[in-house]
């Protein structure tokens, strides 16, 4: 999908033949969601795996804490979204290619901070917005356009960064003219899904790999005009730390073409509906796969 993976691949191997550097302890973080802690533990225990030594900093907290630990040394490599990054990090102009956006990111990452970024999964873990069966109906609701007309009667909810973004409030306004009878804040994202299911809000903020969406018989509605970015994930890793680790790439390269936005959702909901733990839902995701054996 990406045409910059084998370009990048290439130089991943040279970086890890010419550099002389020592092999360390790899630390891997996350932000401080369930996809996160999952994601982050399946990479840890996919380096474990091929034999690196491997310390775990789950649940750091928000994109630019993240960044920051990063960026400093506090960890290692943890699981990024590419719109996240355009956005929050780079602050560039949002735009729908994910090749572009992909190569926006990397580039401002090697050139700023000595940060790289690894092959992408399939998971395109975008914004998304979402309403009952019953309020499509009777809005006529398919696509944001068709939302931007009802807006005036309906109650929004989101998080409370929607209110500022560019692919947020302001976005929705700007490329579709919506503008909200009432806009709730939620701090966590599952209130939002509560409020929607009792009928508290009209329209909900979530994401394309919520498991409530498959769950909640929710339609999600088409972004026509195409306000929002991609949000495809990858390991964002330290260079030193790669040049060091250089079988690092490849372990979780391999991961790519097994995580896309159906199976994420499947164990987004084995934490949060079936409440098992991160770790165990990573690992027996690895086993089911033959990655551990």
């Amino acid at each position: 999908m990406f045409k910059v993976f084998k370009a990048l691949a290439g130089a991943v191997v040279l970086a890890g033949l010419a550099s002389p550097a020592v092999a360390q302890t790899v630390k891997v973080g996350s932000k401080n969601f369930t996809e996160q802690y999952v994601l982050a533990e399946i990479y840890a225990a996919a380096l474990e795996n091929a034999g690196l030594k491997v310390v775990r900093k789950i649940n750091l907290g928000g994109t630019l804490i993240a960044h920051q630990a990063l960026t400093t040394g506090e960890i290692d490599l943890y699981p990024e979204y590419t719109g996240t990054a355009l956005i929050s990090v780079v602050k560039g102009k949002v735009q729908s290619d994910p090749d572009a956006v992909y190569k926006e990111v990397k580039d401002f990452y090697e050139s700023n901070f000595k940060v790289t970024w690894l092959k992408p999964d399939a998971i395109n873990n975008g914004y998304a917005l979402l309403v009952r069966p019953e309020t499509a109906a009777a809005h006529n609701l398919k696509t944001l356009s068709d939302l931007g007309k009802a807006a005036p009667t309906l109650v929004l909810g989101a998080g409370p960064e929607f209110s500022d973004r560019a692919d947020g409030l302001p976005g929705l306004k700007a490329t579709y003219g919506a503008v909200f009878k009432e806009f709730k804040q939620f701090a966590k994202l599952g209130l939002r899904y509560d409020a929607l299911a009792a009928e508290q809000i009209d329209v909900a903020n979530g994401f394309a790999t919520d498991w409530q969406i498959a769950d909640g018989n929710l339609v999600a509605l088409e972004d026509d005009k195409h306000l929002f970015p991609p949000y495809y994930v990858a390991p964002v890793i330290r260079q030193d730390t790669l040049a060091a680790n250089p079988k690092i790439a490849a372990t979780l390269d391999a991961l790519s073409p097994l995580l896309d936005n159906d199976t994420m959702r499947q164990l987004n909901a084995r934490v949060e509906k079936d409440r098992e733990e991160p770790k165990d839902v990573a690992m027996a995701f690895l086993k089911e796969k033959g990655v551990i054996k």
